[in-house]
């Protein structure tokens, strides 16, 4: 199964979603990055730092990525969640994308 996008996400910064009293984020999830040592390519990981880029999805899921469903931070769609994503992150789908 190959990687899924979404019709619309934005991004943001990991210290914009931390303002949401209900963030807890997935505990122990951790940012994969690839990085050279002694000419090999290799995955680290390292925990998620505030000037992190996340990506609000459509369905409101916040990912470390552009892909639906993969890399998830953040799922639980509450209606304070969605409040949050409305007025405090201006989050709005684009109307020629609710067509």
């Amino acid at each position: 199964m190959g990687k899924k996008m979404g019709r619309y996400c934005k991004a943001y910064y990991l210290s914009d979603f931390r303002e949401f009293p209900g963030w807890p984020g997935h505990p122990g999830y951790q940012k994969t990055e690839k990085r050279a040592v002694d000419g090999k390519e290799v995955e680290e990981k390292r925990p998620l730092a505030d000037r992190d880029i996340l990506y609000l999805q459509e369905s409101r899921v916040v990912t470390d990525g552009i892909f639906l469903d993969e890399n998830v931070v953040f799922d639980d769609i509450t209606p304070e969640w969605t409040e949050f994503c409305t007025k405090r992150l201006n989050f709005e789908i684009p109307s020629y994308l609710s067509r």
